[in-house]
């Protein structure tokens, strides 16, 4: 039998780590499959321009079959259920229709060495009703779901400015969670309102937009260097961001969010992007051990703490430095990182060489303001200390992140077409996406 090594998850750390391996094994003695329960991967920070219409997925999605041919790896669509660690087999969750017709029933794979690489989702600490009445931005069908209903509020506001010019209608966006997904998203709102006029909404701008944004620690963007947290907070108030810091919620409802103070933010949108931790399907999943995130605990070879054939890189998986009083940070640099080490050490086992240490260096954070402004810093520990960065030199960096992550997935050559064909739809295609 060929060797098998199982991937689940098929996120930006899932992805690239198939590919080197499928790129590198080739499909006569090993078989290389991927776990996945979407059928098209997109990057996850730029799941903010897809949900406020400046980002066409369909242009830069990557569809796994297609990937796994030219790749050689195969790709099985599904959830991970469980996992038997004495036959080595992962549990796949039936996959249902739209109406729950089963169309593919329960079952397992089998596997030599497996990596979980999951990702993570946003923790609602347990506030009452954000379940029922938030949007989420975890995947292309949520950013797809908040854009419609963005959409939809923008045109009911138009229609009543039109029937009634003395109308004072606005469309209310809460997003709480001042990390960089609730800042960007509050900036690519105003970035998409601006537009809108050009798009059928004569009577409708940015003025018409109400977002307020709340963060419950004592400022937003923690992972930023004070003045940098700072420089943003201006720039959100600047463009019309209500930022609330300090401020805590505690209950959410059809019509707004409670503060802990005692306010009801009125709001037609609920985002909640606060928090992280690793799915529930991890939590104590085949005896494995797990923080009370779920996130699974590894060694500094990556390889879980309690079964040596099982790997966890990215955001689901725990590793806490010797050197360090903080876990490794759950970023993409991170997932990026963690995947060169993973890959190695998988080909280490299977030759049964020495396998090496994950040693994780961070290259700094890079926040955009959509069109407005990005900052950030830059280097990390790799000298000694960070640099801060704005303008247009941040920019181009954070435009570089994204364009080795295309390397990463496609490789160089497909990678570097993928580029060119960006610069060119950015000509021809139009600014906003509404279908």
């Amino acid at each position: 039998m060929k060797t098998q090594i199982v991937i689940v998850g098929g996120g930006a750390g899932g992805l690239e780590l198939v590919r080197r391996l499928g790129a590198k094994l080739g499909r006569d003695a090993y078989d290389v499959i991927l776990i996945e329960r979407n059928q098209t991967h997109i990057w996850k920070p730029l799941l903010h321009e897809v949900a406020a219409g400046s980002l066409d997925a369909n242009l830069d999605e990557v569809g796994y079959r297609s990937h796994g041919h030219r790749w050689g790896y195969r790709f099985f669509l599904g959830n991970l259920e469980t996992i038997d660690r004495a036959a080595r087999q992962v549990v796949v969750a039936p996959i249902l229709d739209e109406d729950g017709t089963e169309i593919i029933g329960r079952h397992r794979i089998r596997y030599d060495y497996l990596v979980l690489c999951v990702g993570a989702v946003s923790n609602d600490f347990g506030t009452p009703g954000v379940r029922e009445h938030c949007l989420f931005l975890e995947d292309r069908e949520q950013a797809d779901r908040f854009r419609q209903k963005l959409l939809n509020h923008c045109l009911r506001v138009s229609r009543t400015m039109t029937t009634d010019s003395g109308a004072d209608a606005y469309v209310n966006v809460t997003i709480v969670g001042g990390g960089a997904t609730g800042v960007e998203l509050a900036a690519e709102l105003f970035n998409a309102a601006s537009a809108l006029k050009h798009y059928g909404l004569e009577v409708f701008d940015e003025s018409r937009l109400r977002v307020t944004l709340v963060e419950a620690g004592p400022r937003i963007l923690p992972a930023l260097p004070i003045n940098l947290a700072e420089a943003a907070h201006k720039e959100l108030e600047a463009l019309g961001v209500r930022v609330l810091v300090n401020t805590a919620i505690m209950e959410a409802t059809s019509t707004g969010m409670g503060t802990r103070t005692g306010e009801v933010i009125e709001a037609d949108l609920k985002i909640w992007a606060a928090g992280v931790r690793a799915p529930d399907v991890l939590k104590d999943i085949a005896g494995l051990e797990t923080t009370r995130s779920n996130q699974l605990i590894v060694r500094p070879t990556l390889q879980t703490t309690r079964d040596e054939r099982i790997f966890a890189i990215g955001d689901c998986c725990y590793f806490k430095p010797d050197d360090s009083d903080r876990p490794v940070p759950p970023r993409a640099q991170a997932a990026h990182q963690m995947v060169r080490t993973a890959y190695r050490n998988v080909l280490s086992l299977i030759a049964d060489r020495p396998l090496e240490t994950f040693v994780y260096r961070d290259r700094g954070s890079l926040v955009s303001l959509s069109r407005y402004s990005t900052i950030g810093s830059l280097m990390g520990n790799l000298v000694g200390g960070r640099m801060a960065v704005e303008g247009r030199i941040a920019r181009l960096v954070y435009v570089s992140l994204y364009r080795m992550h295309l390397i990463g997935v496609h490789g160089w050559l497909k990678g570097i077409a993928l580029i060119l064909v960006g610069h060119v739809n950015r000509v021809v295609r139009p600014r906003l996406k509404f279908h």
